[in-house]
């Protein structure tokens, strides 16, 4: 029987757990990981994974050398392979023309072209990095300008993954969008990626459309997504300021069927690799096809993003009477969010670099991410006064003004918080930027606590 072969260009947090997958559920599938990052194909290998997703070392363990492979050798994986996926980092531009706003596609064009140039025979290449709409387009210009006799098809993937639940995600999707040229050979590139999926996934949740609607479906959905989240941290400052519940409120309104309970949970705000590089890169897109009106609407989701994470560091000086020069602040969490050590975009590098112009002295606890990591983003030195970075939650919180929660880790939800009030100045400020406390409790141990559009102590009933 023949094996599929498979490859993946881009070991990072999207092509490695989405081929460990396949991997797992298709063992007749030859499946090879590449990357031009020695360290991080390395990585893959070990026990100490670069992806920390709760769930994926035991597949990758499973199927690492059976039919699950990682390589440096990009050039072998693209001659022995049928299906190409392309899973490169697309970040916002920071140069030229769209600077702030256009997605980065110098790596996909690098991808495609490497194609192009080593390729032996006809190879079907899937978009599964996050794409402007008519990417596929320019992709496919450079793969049929080396004209060496293959034929390709371009077919869009793209990820409807969560960070932190990326592997219960691709084990039962919501769906599955796959879009294609509308012709007989696209049709068939489609069904072959159709027949991979098909193995695990329910027809019915496997979408196919055209390209355009594919690649356009991924940015609608994050700038959708973001956009409720920014709805409610818009309202969760309201709430601050009246005496509401955000929570209450996002309950009664996520009641009405036609809205939906999820995603409107207020924080200290969004982060990750998807929301704002996605819908900055709508807005040029909108802006590019001369639609500012669409494009304003759609940035201002982003403006609100950043004003709750300002918001935040400023509600910390602000009770700490108005200064946080020299004082001790710490900050539990940095990832951008629970169960993943990926920092990009966290609301926790912004939150620190507003306290830090304050003059403030950070400590750092979170227990995934690195602490070289964290020293870099935040652009200290490791021997820096003002930053350190601690080995857990009780040391960080020792002699701290003010603890602030930045990301929901399940464990801050456990800790002793008598024991922290013990340890640090009084008063002892509280801030809990995931609304994942009691805040009734800690309160009655004797700190000031405050949450996300949650009620402040000093607000009187009518």
């Amino acid at each position: 029987m023949t094996r599929t072969r498979i490859c993946c260009i881009g070991a990072g947090y999207v092509g490695g757990p989405t081929m460990a997958m396949i991997a797992d559920k298709c063992h007749d599938v030859d499946v090879t990981v590449v990357d031009i990052n020695e360290e991080k194909i390395a990585a893959w290998q070990t026990e100490e994974l670069p992806v920390f997703e709760p769930g994926l070392l035991e597949v990758v363990k499973a199927r690492r050398g059976i039919n699950l492979h990682f390589s440096t050798d990009i050039d072998g994986a693209i001659r022995n392979s049928e299906m190409i996926f392309v899973s490169v980092n697309t970040p916002t531009k920071t140069y030229g023309v769209g600077a702030g706003r256009a997605a980065d596609l110098k790596y996909v064009e690098a991808c495609a072209r490497r194609i192009a140039a080593v390729a032996e025979g006809d190879k079907i290449v899937i978009e599964k990095s996050t794409l402007p709409v008519r990417t596929a387009g320019t992709i496919k210009r450079i793969l049929e300008a080396t004209d060496r006799g293959n034929r390709f098809q371009v077919v869009s993937n793209p990820e409807f993954l969560a960070e932190g639940t990326a592997m219960r995600d691709l084990e039962s999707p919501d769906r599955v969008l796959i879009g294609g040229e509308r012709t007989p050979e696209g049709d068939s590139a489609v069904d072959r990626v159709v027949d991979i999926y098909a193995r695990w996934v329910p027809k019915d949740r496997i979408l196919t459309t055209n390209l355009w609607s594919s690649e356009l479906s991924k940015l609608t959905a994050n700038a959708f997504l973001a956009q409720r989240i920014s709805s409610i941290n818009a309202i969760s400052a309201l709430c601050e300021a009246t005496g509401a519940d955000v929570d209450e409120v996002a309950h009664a309104i996520g009641t009405d069927s036609r809205i939906g309970p999820k995603f409107l949970k207020a924080s200290v705000g969004f982060g990750g690799s998807c929301f704002q590089k996605d819908i900055l890169n709508l807005v040029y897109l909108c802006e590019h096809f001369g639609l500012p009106e669409v494009a304003s609407y759609w940035a201002q989701v982003v403006e609100m993003n950043d004003y709750q994470k300002r918001r935040f560091a400023r509600r910390i000086v602000r009770s700490a009477f108005n200064t946080v020069s020299g004082k001790r602040i710490a900050l539990l969490g940095y990832a951008f969010k629970k169960d993943t050590n990926d920092t990009r975009e966290t609301a926790a590098r912004y939150v620190a670099g507003d306290l830090l112009e304050e003059q403030a002295n950070i400590a750092i606890y979170d227990p995934r991410v690195e602490p070289s990591k964290i020293m870099h983003e935040l652009g200290v030195s490791q021997d820096s006064t003002q930053v350190s970075i601690c080995a857990d939650a009780y040391e960080a919180c020792r002699d701290a003004h003010v603890v602030a929660v930045i990301t929901e880790w399940d464990e801050f939800r456990d800790l002793d918080y008598r024991r922290i009030y013990e340890k640090m100045y009084k008063p002892a400020f509280l801030f809990d930027g995931r609304n994942i406390l009691d805040l009734d409790a800690i309160r009655a141990i004797g700190f000031e606590a405050h949450g996300i559009g949650k009620p402040a102590p000093s607000v009187v009933s009518l």
